[in-house]
């Protein structure tokens, strides 16, 4: 039967290397995320947190390390403080001294039993292998610490009590009121606070020179004000416009709405206009075009009410109305309610602020 081959395995000899498999070898890796790439090495590197920055370092150069609590909104380098501290506690061996657990994946008590008990049992030298002086000691981390189940908080204070020797424990967390007073008690806490503007744009700017990038800084600006504070959020929401626009090229504004969601004033400038001629017709047909665009409608709710509780032409009441408004259709976005009506019953609502006197 001319034509056709006996289906059998290809021998090594048989192999030919396809130009596809050729050009991955000599392919570059992936690079890391600009928020992994740029986090703070030291603990000198930390942004705006001076009191966590002080202590940290009379603890490093003591090798004295207490149990920690860091606190506070997201983004603010909570985790980053931790981990630049224990590169420089331990240097090479970092690895092998750290356990991170991120606790709103792995909450339960037996993660506590089995993960942090057993880690925290294993002893731990005192030197390097560069044959520098090291702690005796590790460090679990426990991100995300405010998620942990009472029962497993409650396992983890007894194993504090009986490791305190070998082991040093940094609970990580955005609400330290869902932490259990023992833990709390037996920890030092640091509160982090929102990061300012101006220490954001300063670390902006050092990426773009870092990676050849052209942003003034009104685009700097709109960013942060994205962020809300956030560094991390500042940071990649930076590298999406750069992937957008591509390295060299010159970003604006728009690219960075473009980016992050945030909804252009001229949207929301025209439906309170809309709302002021009191035409149902129009806000119909505005709301219809603003559907098309795609922003989401609990944008509109967070931006809206800035907008109006900073109003100089609105009065208490209306502003009381339009907020309470405000309030009941974020509630039913969050139960599931649909986008269109709940625009729709918010653009009614504030024309009937406006009948107010």
């Amino acid at each position: 039967m001319h034509g056709f081959l006996k289906r059998g395995k290809l021998g090594p000899s048989d192999r030919k290397p396809t130009s596809s498999s050729s050009s991955k070898d000599k392919r570059k890796g992936p690079s890391p995320p600009w928020v992994e790439k740029y986090r703070p090495k030291t603990v000198e590197d930390v942004v705006e947190q001076g009191e966590v920055v002080k202590v940290l370092q009379q603890c490093l150069v003591g090798g004295d390390f207490p149990n920690l609590l860091f606190y506070g909104p997201p983004g603010t380098g909570k985790t980053s403080t931790i981990l630049a501290a224990a590169r420089q506690l331990f240097g090479d061996m970092y690895k092998d001294r750290i356990l991170e657990l991120n606790a709103s994946d792995e909450r339960g008590i037996q993660v506590i039993r089995d993960k942090v008990k057993t880690f925290a049992q294993l002893t731990a030298s005192g030197t390097r292998p560069d044959g520098k002086p090291c702690p005796p000691y590790k460090i679990i981390i426990l991100d995300e610490a405010d998620s942990m189940t009472n029962a497993a908080q409650a396992a983890l204070r007894r194993t504090m009590e009986r490791e305190s020797r070998s082991t040093r424990f940094c609970l990580i967390c955005n609400y330290v009121s869902r932490i259990i007073e023992p833990l709390t008690s037996r920890c030092t806490k640091f509160r982090f606070k929102p990061l300012g503007q101006e220490k954001i744009i300063e670390r902006l700017e050092l990426i773009c020179n870092m990676e050849n990038l052209k942003a003034d800084k009104a685009v700097l600006m709109k960013v942060v004000d994205a962020s809300g504070g956030d560094m991390r959020r500042a940071i990649t929401c930076l590298q999406s416009v750069s992937r957008l626009k591509g390295k060299g090229a010159e970003f604006a504004i728009d690219d960075v709405l473009e980016v992050t969601g945030v909804i252009p004033d001229k949207w929301l400038d025209e439906m309170i206009e809309m709302c002021q001629s009191k035409d149902y017709n129009k806000v119909e047909m505005f709301i219809d075009n603003y559907m098309m665009e795609a922003y989401a409608v609990s944008q509109v709710i967070e931006q809206l009410n800035d907008k109006i509780v900073y109003s100089t032409e609105l009065s208490d009441k209306q502003k009381a109305i339009i907020g309470e408004k405000l309030a009941e259709c974020s509630y039913r976005l969050l139960e599931g309610g649909s986008e269109y009506m709940q625009l729709i019953d918010l653009c009614c609502g504030i024309m009937k602020a406006y009948e107010v006197d």
